[in-house]
């Protein structure tokens, strides 16, 4: 198969997206001649209000909830962190103790930790080979002390889709609360509040072609949740400071055009996930597929390929033009196996040898076939330099 050379070929979607052109257009204004303060009263305060609350609303119609139950933040880490937080103390006199998976995003783990710091209590439950999550061990998990559990929708690395509706079904009979990351999930897939059954969700606007910057957390009606961030009362009150105009009306955007191409982009770039894998282990001896064979996200590749390691796989990739990481941006500098792969049973050797290609709206056929062209030989040139190949 003869693949002409293509400059640049972007397969790490799963740490960032480019904005989408709508996005940035209806961005601009406000970057510009529109900045007015939403707080204040006259009319340029007002016109960035409204500004807000569309955004908010386009954010709701994508997850399926109601306007008033949606907030913005800075980004997918500070919506965990709030979740956590924010849920244990304001039911400080009912209980100290949060659940979640040994997999989860660092901003969720190193949360937990952190809480566990400062005389709060943290269960990490575990999962199998395929990175999921065991409802049941939830079950076993939850104590009497226990007020919220968190198990993120997908995978950000392997890519595996969680059982979130079981799970809310175990919380709901333990009465806690349940929150989900889905900062790899909205706008990749189909998400509904209410049909996973979660009374939190967090959600960040670089990962659905918005602008870096931006997140938001979706708070049910009724859940306690005490505010993390104090000294105004923006956000009715859940988080102070002066809003983000340009960020939220890119997030906005973006909400309204993930929506509006679902369905085409989710068939579409799980077809060429198939064409990627199929062709690559036709390919490539000693590699496997990390996560779930089927149950996962439609734009993620997660391979193990033996007897080399990933930044070395990715270091030859950038220098014909390919760009796909190892794993979670956020530890992209660690030199530590991930733990993701790690909590699923994977060798420790086996770990390090881990690249990730992460799909995205504007990928297409010709990318794909690029890679798989341009892959194997320099894994069969590693591995001769390798002594593990031996």
């Amino acid at each position: 198969m003869e693949v002409s050379p293509i400059d640049k070929v972007y397969l790490d979607h799963a740490a960032t997206t480019p904005p989408h052109p709508d996005v940035a257009t209806a961005m601009q204004p406000y970057l510009e001649g529109m900045f007015g303060n939403p707080s204040a009263l006259y009319a340029m305060g007002r016109e960035s209000r409204a500004a807000i609350e569309k955004a908010r609303r386009q954010v709701a119609a994508l997850i399926g909830a109601g306007t008033g139950e949606v907030f913005f933040t800075s980004g997918g880490s500070e919506s965990d962190n709030m979740a956590l937080w924010g849920t244990l103390l304001a039911n400080e006199g009912k209980g100290n103790h949060v659940v979640t998976s040994a997999i989860e995003h660092h901003a969720v783990l190193e949360t937990a930790e952190f809480l566990t710091a400062h005389g709060y209590e943290a269960t990490f439950v575990g999962v199998d080979s395929a990175g999921v999550v065991d409802p049941d061990d939830i079950r076993k998990a939850i104590t009497g002390r226990t007020i919220v559990v968190s198990v993120m929708h997908a995978n950000n690395e392997v890519g595996t889709i969680e059982p979130v509706r079981e799970i809310a079904d175990v919380c709901r009979e333990a009465g806690v609360l349940l929150h989900t990351d889905a900062v790899q999930t909205v706008g990749n897939v189909h998400v509904d509040v209410d049909d996973l059954g979660v009374d939190l969700l967090s959600m960040s606007g670089h990962k659905l072609y918005g602008p870096k910057g931006i997140g938001a957390i979706y708070v049910r009606n009724g859940t306690k949740i005490t505010r993390f961030i104090h000294g105004g009362e923006q956000e009715h009150g859940k988080r102070a400071g002066t809003e983000n105009m340009a960020g939220i009306v890119g997030l906005g955007a973006a909400a309204e055009v993930a929506a509006g191409e679902m369905d085409d982009k989710v068939g579409r770039i799980g077809k060429l996930r198939g064409r990627l894998v199929d062709g690559l282990s036709a390919e490539i001896p000693d590699m496997f597929l990390n996560g779930h064979p089927t149950n996962r996200l439609p734009n993620n590749v997660h391979l193990g390929v033996k007897f080399i390691e990933g930044e070395a796989i990715c270091l030859q990739l950038d220098v014909v033009g390919i760009c796909a990481s190892t794993g979670s941006a956020c530890s992209s500098e660690a030199l530590e196996p991930s733990h993701v792969l790690l909590a699923m049973g994977v060798p420790a050797r086996d770990a390090q040898g881990s690249v990730r290609f992460s799909l995205g709206r504007g990928t297409t056929a010709e990318e794909i076939d690029y890679v798989i062209e341009t892959l194997p030989p320099i894994i069969e040139r590693l591995r001769s330099m390798s002594p593990h190949a031996r």
